[in-house]
């Protein structure tokens, strides 16, 4: 089957979705359509955002669908009528089963995570924060469960000790939409080989998981290991972001969130919590074996700063407390 025989429906909303959908169109694969989420009131003025998907694909003028109920019956023949090959996913929703075997040579998803590790929504997030040194894609034909179906392709790529979770997102993001494209060969090709997830599953009782992340999941506790809280840190970071209450010895207490810190070894151990201004360039913030400079934060309602910007303009002394 020649690359121009090959049509496909692709399905995805954020930025992540977008390189693999790039590289599908700049090796000259047919896209048939795009199915992404339907445009969402976002910001202070409630505007209507598209997705980003949609925003790449309206400039290539690709056929877009976003439906709200993926069982209606409208959505279901309009896919059909498209008569794709394959259906390619990428950060999207759960399909039932109407949709997903639709297209003869199946439908695929790509998964930010060395499957069977870090099934669910925030796999890069997970994997940095339990201070992994490896992650990896995977790309999988979908079936009736969440991530668990035959795995087609697995890459690892390694994980750096300062790297947030933004870092490593952006370059899984390309690593994926490679993999996507090397699946698609293989698939156009019929010398597919499939791996169930048990065949990389060494004990199911210490497989990882990466379940979504709520506000409430993501303040920080000081009385942890330092390199605990520095993964922790690392792995929120941007978003949803790692946060603390700062606390006055004069009653004050402010929100703020940490988006990058140093390990420090060279100081006295102090009681978790504390908080050293140093010179009024740096902040420190003790753990329970050792101590973190943080040397990017917001407080809240306000724009990102380093510590020394932010202390320039925030006053906090070494009587101040965190938890």
């Amino acid at each position: 089957m020649m690359k121009k025989d090959v049509h496909i429906v692709f399905m995805g909303t954020p930025r992540f979705a977008v390189a693999s959908l790039e590289i599908l169109l700049k090796n000259n694969y047919t896209i048939s359509g795009v199915v992404t989420t339907p445009d969402k009131p976002a910001g202070r003025g409630q505007k209507l955002r598209m997705s980003d998907v949609k925003e790449y694909a309206l400039h290539h003028h690709l056929h877009i669908l976003q439906p709200d109920n993926l069982k209606n019956p409208i959505f279901i023949k309009e896919l059909i009528s498209l008569h794709a090959d394959l259906f390619i996913v990428v950060a999207y929703r759960m399909l039932p089963e109407v949709v997903w075997r639709i297209p003869p040579l199946g439908t695929v998803n790509l998964h930010a995570s060395l499957l069977p590790d870090y099934r669910g929504a925030a796999p890069i997030n997970h994997a940095i924060i339990n201070g992994e040194t490896v992650s990896g894609v995977t790309t999988f034909f979908i079936d009736n469960t969440i991530d668990t179906g035959n795995i087609i392709l697995r890459k690892e790529v390694p994980v750096f000790p300062e790297e947030t979770a933004g870092e490593l997102h952006d370059r899984l993001m390309h690593t994926g939409a490679e993999v996507v494209l090397e699946t698609v060969k293989i698939l156009q090709q019929n010398a597919v080989v499939t791996f169930t997830q048990e065949t990389f599953l060494q004990n199911d009782k210490n497989r990882k998981i990466a379940p979504k992340i709520f506000k409430e999941n993501c303040k920080i506790n000081w009385n942890q290991d330092v390199n605990i809280v520095y993964n922790f840190i690392r792995g929120l970071s941007p978003y949803p972001a790692a946060f603390t209450e700062l606390n006055s010895h004069e009653g004050e207490k402010f929100i703020i969130k940490i988006f990058r810190a140093e390990k420090i070894t060279n100081k006295q151990i102090a009681t978790p919590g504390t908080v050293i201004v140093e010179n009024n360039i740096n902040l420190y913030l003790a753990c329970t074996n050792g101590w973190l400079r943080i040397t990017e934060l917001q407080l809240s309602g306000k724009k990102k700063l380093s510590s020394a910007d932010f202390l320039n303009g925030f006053s906090v002394n070494n009587l101040w407390t965190a938890f």
